[in-house]
Order: structure tokens, then C-alpha cells, then sequence
């Protein structure tokens, strides 16, 4: 179809819960992406940093498509040799306890939320189930994620909200103790807020939560949906920061392109939710875990990992010798990097850079986010910051 017939239909047929921009995706590789017209694009966003292997990977392709002939989906009643594969790799690689699989973060945020309360109850009885999280956050789009959020303009519409959340201010360790009473049963942060505006939290404020988490018996919880599987440069944001969770989510770069989350608990918490607790239809199943096997044993590589590094530290470096009045900063860690900008230019840089072949994200107020695959090739950063110096 073209692009106009696609538009025809997917404003017919499809709600509009999407501001979509002019554009009909057809085919990909690497970090480029083809429209239904035949125009080319550097993929920037990875599709908000699902990507992880880039598009058209061999090794991913390859899997996903053996695993598709064997078995694409079982019932969770039975046993299947992905997802323990999966698992155990995790587990190795994290020296958590064991994990739950889901289907997507929000769900994961989801698991991870009732492990946390149900720990408190095995422990604690009843009243003791409230969560703390960060403002400025963002932890998905279910009814109980939405209040997880820290961002007001997303308490709307769909009342009554479950309830059993407060939110204390990023960085400030004073108003987290003041949040942190006897009704507390976890902490949930992000280590860099994505959504927020791509906002590294301070790594003394960090400690110090830690610190206080441990010596309450409240869990900590991290999300790490956007920023793991390698996305900063370690295949989990935590390890940068030197922490120990006890609950960690994950889920985007996870599956390399298929829908598939996980909820990582420390050995503390591994047994809280026993049979019939927790479930969820397709999670685990054989093919998303195919695919998520198949990222792993790319992204677990410490070469990997220190590819990313580079790259990250190449387009930052990059995007400030453009010397533009345009770039107020460039923050962030490994392949997550926000843009800093005047709010009211930003919309105007995005649709430019889309013009010219680049593809990006915002994030907050004033950040165009940049969450590239993780296999982007030198000269896809190349034109990338050619098109962005001429743009700014």
C-alpha cells in the first residue's frame, strides 16, 4: 500500500490514541529504516528503545524463525527449554534469585508491585503496603502504573486510580526519609528518568536510598525497562550506580523487537509469589523467549558492552562540537542520551531532523531522546550528526 492508502485505513479502523507523524515504516536494517515511499532514515529510537540488535539482525531472524517452527506458544501449566534458557541467563548474569516473564513493562511494574506488597504482608500483616516513588517518573500505562507515575498530567481521566503511592522529589534524600514511614513496603525509582526527560538521578541519592531501604526492611525497587539490557553501557543501569536491588524490572530491548518483560527478585524475595499468585497468558512463551535468548547472548558480552560505551561517548561528544546556541546540554549514559533545548524550538528540530532523514524522540519538556540500536555502525552516526549539525 502507500502511504496515503495507509492513512486512509488507520484513521478509519484505529483509534487515535496516537499523535502518529507522516510517515508509513516498511522495512529496516541495522540502524536504518525505509518508508513505503523508498525514503531512507537513521533510526534514532530503536521504537523507543525496543531495537536493541538494530533491524534485520541474522542472529535474531535466525532464531525467531527456528523457534517459530518448533513452537510458538504453550501454556504456562507446561515446561519449554526457552524460557528456563532465559531465565538461567539472567539469573547468572545478575546473581539475582529468579525471575517471573511477562509481556511488556508495564506488566513487569506490574509483577514487581505485587511482589513488593505481598513480601510486606508474608512479613509485616496488613497497612504496611505503601510505595514510593519519584516525580518526574514514569512506570507505564496501566490504571495502578499510572498512579506508580510521578507526572500529575497523567492522573487523569480514568478515576478511581488504585491507590497506595506517594512520590518524593529526585535527588532530595531529606523528603524521600520524610515519605518513608511505617506504611512504606518499597522505594521505586528509575535510574535515569526516561520519560521524565532523560534525568540521571545523582548516584549519592541513590546510596543513601539504598541505604535506608536496607534498614527499614523496605524493598528497592528498580525499573530498569528503558534503561537495561545494555542500553547505558552495563547490561543493567544498576551496576553503574553500585547498588544491590531487590526487585528489578526489565522488558523494551529484552525481546530485540517481540513483546516480552521480566521481573528479576534478589534471592530475599524470589519464593513471595507461590502458584496461582501471579500469572499471565503469554508470558514466557517460546518465541519471545527464543528471541530474548538470542539478545542476550549478544548483549551479555563484555566487548558488547564496552561498544556501547564508546558509541555513546562518539555521539555525545559529536552532538557538542556542533557548537550551536541550539544545545543547552547532552545528558545521559551509553546509548540513552537526552538533547537539552528550548522547549518552544524542540518540535520544530524533531520534524527538521525528520525531514532529512534522521528519526528521534522527545522526553520531558526541553530533551530530544536519543535511544539508537545498540549495533549502530560509524557511519550511521556519521550522517546522523552530519544531518543534526546542519539542522542546529
Amino acid at each position: 500500500m502507500t502511504f496515503q492508502e495507509i492513512k486512509e485505513k488507520e484513521e478509519t479502523y484505529l483509534m487515535h490514541t496516537y499523535g502518529r507523524f507522516p510517515i508509513a515504516l516498511d522495512r529496516g536494517q541495522g540502524a536504518t529504516l525505509f518508508d513505503t515511499e523508498g525514503k531512507q532514515y537513521i533510526d534514532l529510537t530503536s521504537g523507543i528503545g525496543v531495537n536493541s540488535l538494530g533491524h534485520n539482525n541474522e542472529t535474531l531472524v535466525s532464531a525467531l524463525t527456528e523457534q517459530a517452527g518448533r513452537l510458538m506458544h504453550a501454556c504456562n501449566l507446561y515446561y519449554t527449554e526457552p524460557m528456563v534458557r532465559v531465565a538461567e541467563k539472567l539469573v547468572k548474569a545478575t546473581g539475582m534469585g529468579k525471575v517471573f516473564f511477562a509481556n511488556s513493562g508495564a506488566e513487569a511494574n506490574e509483577g514487581m508491585i505485587k511482589l513488593a506488597r505481598k513480601y510486606s504482608f508474608d512479613h509485616y500483616g496488613e497497612g504496611r503496603n505503601k510505595i514510593i516513588t519519584l516525580k518526574q517518573s514514569f512506570h507505564g500505562r496501566t490504571v495502578t502504573t499510572l498512579k506508580a507515575t510521578g507526572q500529575e498530567k497523567f492522573h487523569q481521566y480514568f478515576f478511581p486510580f488504585t491507590e497506595g503511592f506517594d512520590y518524593a522529589a529526585a535527588n532530595d534524600i531529606e523528603d524521600m526519609k520524610k515519605k518513608v514511614d511505617d506504611s512504606v513496603c518499597a522505594v521505586m525509582i528509575e535510574l535515569i528518568q526516561g520519560e521524565g526527560g532523560v534525568l540521571p538521578l545523582d548516584k549519592d541519592f541513590v546510596a543513601e536510598t539504598a541505604e535506608l531501604c536496607r534498614g527499614k526492611d523496605i524493598l528497592l525497587l528498580v525499573d530498569e525497562v528503558q534503561t537495561g539490557i545494555g542500553r547505558t553501557g552495563s547490561l543493567f543501569c544498576y551496576e553503574q550506580y553500585r547498588i544491590q536491588p531487590d526487585i528489578v524490572s526489565i522488558a523494551k530491548g529484552l525481546g530485540g523487537g517481540v513483546p516480552i518483560g521480566a521481573v528479576l527478585a534478589s534471592e530475599k524475595c524470589a519464593d513471595v509469589l507461590g502458584a496461582g499468585t501471579h500469572g499471565t497468558t503469554f508470558g514466557g512463551n517460546p518465541l519471545c523467549c527464543a528471541a530474548a535468548d538470542a539478545v542476550l547472548s549478544t548483549v551479555c558480552q563484555p566487548e558488547f558492552l564496552e561498544s556501547v560505551c564508546r558509541k555513546g561517548e562518539y555521539l555525545k561528544k559529536g552532538i557538542l562540537s556542533i557548537g550551536s546556541g541550539k544545545i543547552r546540554e547532552v545528558r545521559g549514559m551509553g546509548l540513552m542520551l537526552g538533547i537539552v533545548v528550548d522547549p518552544d524550538e524542540r518540535a520544530g528540530f524533531v520534524s527538521a531532523l525528520m525531514e532529512k532523514g534522521v528519526l528521534v524522540l522527545t522526553a520531558g519538556t526541553d530533551a530530544i531522546r536519543l535511544l539508537p540500536p545498540l549495533v549502530i555502525s560509524q557511519e550511521e552516526m556519521d550522517k546522523a550528526l552530519a544531518v543534526m549539525k546542519e539542522v542546529f
